[in-house]
């Protein structure tokens, strides 16, 4: 990498920090532990039994070991553990007109980021494509942060394709204590025009009964709507199939948008069957106020 690569990446990551950890401060100040506390508790201590305590409180080995009853205690988990699950392969790259996919993916993984290190909770990271390609476990502090951010904007995947389920799997493998874990794709995958398999909903289910699994859908307009151009070749940016099509066609472009919205409703359904809170996001509008409402309206329902 030449000197000037190199400042290229750090000014970028540079300006996604200032941007970023203002929005971190000044828009979820006060929201952010209100949005994903209560996700368990912390061993304490033991005492004695009362009359009233939980008969499944009871630790049997001090019970046992002294003759005598007692309980556990615990005390509400304080510390969160943020996971960022980023999808990196080839349809990332789309993008018609403020940022690509790609580019939008990191600007709202850099605001929780930073929101969990302004609480003094860990971080971690896992970028992927239909391979692992990078994990960084759940760290602390605006170092981290700051690499976790350049990971995501600059990292060269080895693949092009998507798998979700690997992904889902993994994070099920490495992080054992229960995080919050963020899932920021496109969701397009080789069978996204067919009904999610019955494989991904197990999976996302699995990982959402062990973490608190949130959706961050992440589109472009272009996608689901064909603009009047006349004959144009299309080209699956993971797969490379190609496709001409005739775009001046009223009908081609009709049902270009009616298969899209049903891709899109099919996954909605898909993940509020799992009871995932999912946030939708495009490339072309600023995800600022939807991200406000989805922090406002997890706090209101947990609240």
């Amino acid at each position: 990498m030449t000197p000037d690569q190199t400042r290229e990446i750090f000014e970028k990551v540079r300006q996604i920090e200032i941007r970023t950890s203002r929005l971190a401060r000044d828009t979820f100040a006060g929201q952010y532990h209100s949005v994903f506390k209560g996700r368990g508790m912390d061993f304490d201590e033991v005492r004695e039994y009362v009359p009233g305590d939980e008969i499944r409180s009871i630790d049997w080995n001090v019970t046992a070991r002294t003759g005598r009853p007692f309980v556990k205690k615990y005390t509400e988990e304080r510390e969160l553990t943020i996971l960022l699950l980023v999808d990196l392969s080839a349809s990332g790259h789309f993008g018609s007109r403020l940022s690509t996919k790609r580019e939008r993916a990191a600007e709202v993984a850099s605001v929780l980021a930073f929101s969990a290190i302004r609480n003094n909770d860990k971080v971690g990271l896992i970028l992927f494509t239909d391979e692992i390609e990078q994990y960084l476990p759940p760290k602390k502090g605006r170092r981290h942060v700051l690499r976790v951010v350049r990971e995501i904007l600059f990292f060269e995947p080895r693949r092009r394709g998507t798998d979700l389920v690997r992904v889902l799997r993994f994070a099920r493998q490495v992080v054992r204590r229960q995080a919050v874990a963020f899932l920021l794709s496109d969701f397009l995958t080789p069978s996204s025009t067919d009904e999610p398999s019955a494989e991904l909903r197990r999976a996302l289910k699995l990982v959402h009964r062990r973490h608190d699994l949130v959706a961050m859908v992440v589109s472009d307009h272009r996608e689901s709507e064909l603009p009047r151009i006349g004959r144009v070749t299309l080209e699956d940016a993971e797969s490379g199939e190609q496709l001409e099509i005739d775009t001046s066609d009223e009908n081609v472009r009709d049902r270009f948008r009616h298969q899209t919205e049903r891709r899109r409703e099919t996954l909605r359904q898909t993940l509020r069957g799992t009871g995932i809170d999912t946030l939708e996001i495009d490339t072309d509008r600023p995800y600022l106020a939807p991200l406000r409402r989805f922090f406002r309206t997890r706090a209101a329902r947990r609240g």
